[in-house]
């Protein structure tokens, strides 16, 4: 936020001028309570024993030089020294101004530098269409894409493909079943297949372009891949209406095919991390941490998902991503420590791997919870959960809660057209602002194009400076959320902003207020407040329609 990038600043060159160091234990923050001012900082009391001052006499040295400013308008002692700080009226109507001159680009910071990350999420096996917990993953994974670019960073979406597992052969046997049963065969439902209208569906396509499948000695090929293709085929077309859009399609076939899997074998070997025990390949997770040793070979030679996820890991650091950030679902906790430590095993900072869990989504329609299951084919799919309450709706409430919090997903609800309604409420606010700046258009009065200290300076009621003091504090919540990988953060942060609006909108006069000063100068706020809650909800994927 600027208040406190101000403040920070101003410390800063006093701290210099006494010729002493930055102390590491400085805090800046706003005050608990808003009668102490506007910014609190400790620093004269952790400064006190270095510079060998009373930390009271300090905060009073400090105080003086920092009130010279002309942004600051007053400076309070606290107790034992802490400094409270009242900016001017004159710098938060700058923030106005200086949303109105940015416009979309109000918020972004450079934070990342450049820094090159990669964040794979979603990689549901292509087995069946995405369900609505994958729907979750996708909008963690594409706002927090979203979200680091916005804060500086170099982003690389992508969607690893698991296509070499069993998963696959139970796929192609699914298919093939039915396209025997389909063919008239007579054959039970075995336990272990794919069941679900799709997989019938693609077993009469598979028979349509090939007639003669049952006779060929690779109909299961056949069955698997253009499975693996019809399905891969309808989750990116699920995800492009979701808004979701992944740079990258890696396939896990492709590591085993070119070697890369025997390649991160030997590295491991080389270094004394893999060993061979009954017939099978090992690696030494426990030296890293981990509560045991994980096998990487069976010993009937087929490979473990394990051996293939740290050739891909291998291969995400040979590209030269510095941050690799996977989104995975809840029930693959116990899978992070192994993979940290394979991180760590090819020699790579702790820091450049992350995590982020998704956790459960319980789907309500009508207060009854809906049960979901691939292999069985009962769950509601991401495509029917977008078409029932919209894109919008969805992507707001799979990020309205912490990403590893049980979500309850009551889809009445959403399509409500209520301020109970989240999304709703948001979207209201800036649905209203629009049809103000409308009125005002039809009433004659001239909305400001630009927002012009002449006209900030009809700002003066407590009630504006609040909310422009909110405004301020959306480039401190992207460094947060851009910090914590927490794409949450946005959402709670715009519903705050359209409450503050709402109360605004009900308590003050905007069109009707008695000074034509006072209007222009509302209007040029309500303009910015607006454009603060576009980028945000830009940021989780959701659209800010002007009318509703």
């Amino acid at each position: 936020m600027r208040a406190k990038n101000h403040l920070y600043t101003a410390l800063q060159a006093i701290v210099a001028d006494l010729d002493l160091e930055w102390p590491a234990r400085t805090t800046i923050e706003p005050p608990k309570e808003k009668k102490f001012g506007d910014m609190a900082a400790n620093i004269a009391m952790v400064l006190a024993k270095p510079a060998k001052r009373n930390p009271r006499e300090l905060a009073s040295l400090i105080a003086e030089k920092l009130i010279e400013d002309p942004m600051i308008d007053n400076v309070e002692i606290a107790g034992p020294g802490f400094l409270n700080i009242t900016f001017s009226i004159d710098f938060w109507r700058s923030t106005v101004a200086i949303i109105d001159e940015r416009g979309e680009g109000y918020g972004s910071i450079d934070q990342g530098k450049g820094k090159k990350v990669q964040v794979e999420y979603v990689s549901a096996n292509p087995t069946g269409p995405l369900h609505i917990g994958h729907g979750r993953g996708a909008a963690v994974g594409d706002s927090l894409a979203r979200l680091l670019r916005f804060a500086g960073y170099d982003v690389h979406t992508e969607y690893y493909i698991n296509d070499a597992g069993r998963q696959m052969l139970i796929l192609g046997q699914s298919v093939l079943f039915r396209a025997r049963q389909i063919a008239g065969e007579d054959l039970p439902d075995p336990e272990d297949f794919y069941r679900g209208d799709y997989i019938k569906d693609i077993a009469k396509e598979v028979l349509e372009q090939h007639p003669d499948l049952l006779e060929k000695d690779d109909a299961l090929e056949i069955c698997r891949e253009y499975a693996l293709n019809q399905i891969l085929d309808g989750i990116k077309k699920d995800l492009a209406e979701f808004r979701v859009e992944h740079q990258n399609w890696f396939s896990e076939r492709s590591l085993v095919t070119a070697g890369a899997v025997e390649k991160t074998f030997n590295r491991l070997k080389e270094a004394g991390l893999a060993f061979e025990q009954d017939g099978a390949l090992w690696f030494r997770t426990t030296e890293f941490g981990d509560d045991k040793d994980r096998v990487l070979r069976k010993s009937d030679g087929s490979l473990t998902y394990f051996a293939s996820d740290i050739a891909y890991h291998d291969n995400k650091y040979d590209r030269g991503f510095e941050l690799n950030v996977d989104i995975w679902g809840a029930d693959h906790h116990g899978y992070v420590p192994r993979m940290r430590a394979a991180v760590e095993a090819l020699g790579k900072p702790k820091d450049s791997f992350d995590v982020i869990l998704i956790q459960l989504v319980n789907l309500l329609r009508n207060g009854e919870q809906i049960a979901m299951s691939t292999r069985a084919g009962q769950f509601d799919t991401l495509e029917e959960v977008v078409k029932d309450v919209g894109c919008d709706a969805a992507r707001f409430m799979f990020l309205s809660r912490k990403s590893d919090s049980h979500l309850d997903f009551d889809l009445e609800l959403v399509k409500q057209k209520s301020m109970d309604n989240p999304v709703y409420y948001v979207q209201y606010a800036n649905a209203r602002i629009c049809s103000v700046l409308r009125k005002a258009a039809e009433r004659g009065i001239a909305v400001p194009e630009k927002a012009t200290p002449e006209i900030l300076s009809a700002i003066k009621e407590d009630s504006e400076l609040d909310l422009i003091k909110l405004l301020d504090q959306f480039e401190d919540v992207v460094d947060s959320a851009a910090r914590q990988l927490a794409p949450h953060q946005i959402s709670f942060y715009v519903q705050e902003l359209a409450s503050a609006l709402h109360s605004f909108y009900a308590n003050n006069p905007i069109l009707n207020a008695k000074d034509e000063n006072v209007i222009a100068a509302r209007l040029c706020l309500l303009q910015s407040v607006s454009k603060v809650i576009r980028n945000g909800l830009n940021l989780v994927g959701v659209e800010a329609p002007e009318s509703m």
